[in-house]
C-alpha cells in the first residue's frame, strides 16, 4: 500500500464519488479509479462495489478508510514534532464558513496582533447541513452549523469543536403590528407574509415547524439565503422573516427588531469541523482559540 492510495480511500468515504475526489486532489476520475484498483490488489475482500452509476466503500473499504485517518493523524503528529513553530508558523490556515458567519467574524480575525497567528485565507461555503463535514477534505477548519433535531455529525470521520447555540428568531419591521409583542407565538404569525431560505436550511426548518404547530401552511413570498438580503426585504415590506440571534445584527437595518419565537426552542448549534490530524498542529490550536474567543465575544455582546 501506498500512502496516497489511502489518502484517495479516505476522501472516497468523506466526499462519495470518484469524480469528487478527482476534484479535490487535482487529478483525473481515471487516475482515481487506477488508484483505488491497485491499493485493491493487496486485499481479497472487495473494498469498494457499485451503488447505481457511483462507487462507494464497502465494509472493509469504510475499515481501511477509517485506518488511513488514524495514519495520517500519526504523520501530523510526528511531523509536528520535527517541524519548528517558526517553520510551522508561516504556512497559512484555510478557513471555511457559512455565510452569515463569515460575514461577522472574519474580519476580526484579521485584526489580531501581528504574529499571534499564521496567515489566514477565508473562504464562504454556502452549503446544506449534511455537505459541511465534506468540506474538511479542502479546508483545514470549517465553520458548520446545525439544528439540534438533525443527524449528529460524523465524528467517526472528523473532530467536532462546539463554539455556541445560536437562537433563531422572527424579523420583524419595527412598525408592524405584532412588533409590540416581546415574543411571537406560531399561531400569532402563520398567516403572514414570510422571507425565509432555500428548503434544507435552517430559516426553512423553523419555518416549518411554525406551521406544523400552528396547522396551517404558511405564504412564502421571497426565498432568500442571505440574511442582509432577508433582513432588507423585511424592512420595506410587511413580511417576516427568520434569522439568527447573533450572526445578523451587524447587517440589520434599525428599523427591523427580532423576536423570540413563544414556546419553541428554535436555534441552530455552530461548530467548528475539521480532520483530526490538524489538531497536532500548534498553530491550528491558535487559530480554534482565536475562533472560540471571537465567537464568545459575538454572543456576549
Amino acid at each position: 500500500m501506498e500512502l496516497h492510495q489511502l489518502r484517495i480511500l479516505r476522501e472516497l468515504a468523506d466526499l462519495g464519488s470518484v469524480n469528487a475526489v478527482a476534484k479535490a486532489l487535482f487529478v483525473s476520475p481515471s487516475a482515481v479509479s487506477q488508484h483505488l484498483a491497485q491499493l485493491q490488489r493487496n486485499f481479497p475482500a472487495p473494498l469498494t462495489q457499485k451503488e447505481g452509476r457511483r462507487l462507494v466503500l464497502t465494509a472493509e473499504g469504510k475499515l481501511l478508510a477509517s485506518a488511513a485517518a488514524s495514519v495520517a493523524s500519526t504523520l501530523a503528529e510526528a511531523s509536528a514534532k520535527i517541524r519548528t513553530q517558526e517553520q510551522d508558523h508561516d504556512v497559512p490556515i484555510r478557513i471555511a464558513g457559512f455565510h452569515s458567519i463569515g460575514q461577522t467574524i472574519f474580519a476580526p480575525l484579521l485584526t489580531y496582533p501581528e504574529g499571534q497567528l499564521p496567515p489566514l485565507h477565508f473562504s464562504d461555503e454556502d452549503v446544506s447541513q449534511q455537505d459541511f463535514p465534506a468540506l474538511t477534505s479542502t479546508y483545514d477548519l470549517v465553520l458548520a452549523h446545525r439544528m439540534p433535531h438533525t443527524a449528529p455529525w460524523p465524528e467517526d470521520r472528523i473532530a467536532v469543536i462546539p463554539l455556541a447555540f445560536e437562537p433563531l428568531d422572527i424579523a420583524i419591521h419595527k412598525d408592524h403590528r405584532l412588533a409590540e409583542f416581546d415574543e411571537l407565538s406560531p399561531d400569532q404569525v402563520i398567516d403572514e407574509r414570510w422571507v425565509v431560505s432555500r428548503s434544507g436550511y435552517s430559516p426553512a426548518d423553523v419555518l416549518e415547524t411554525i406551521a406544523a404547530l400552528a396547522g396551517k401552511a404558511p405564504r412564502i413570498e421571497h426565498r432568500v439565503n442571505d440574511y442582509a438580503t432577508a433582513g432588507a426585504l423585511v424592512e420595506a415590506s410587511d413580511c417576516l422573516g427568520i434569522l439568527p440571534r447573533f450572526t445578523a445584527r451587524k447587517t440589520l437595518d434599525e428599523k427591523v427588531t427580532l423576536r423570540p419565537i413563544k414556546g419553541l426552542n428554535s436555534g441552530r448549534q455552530i461548530d467548528l469541523l475539521l480532520r483530526a490530524e490538524h489538531l497536532h498542529r500548534n498553530t491550528v490550536n491558535d487559530v480554534i482559540d482565536a475562533i472560540r474567543s471571537t465567537v464568545k465575544r459575538l454572543v456576549i455582546n
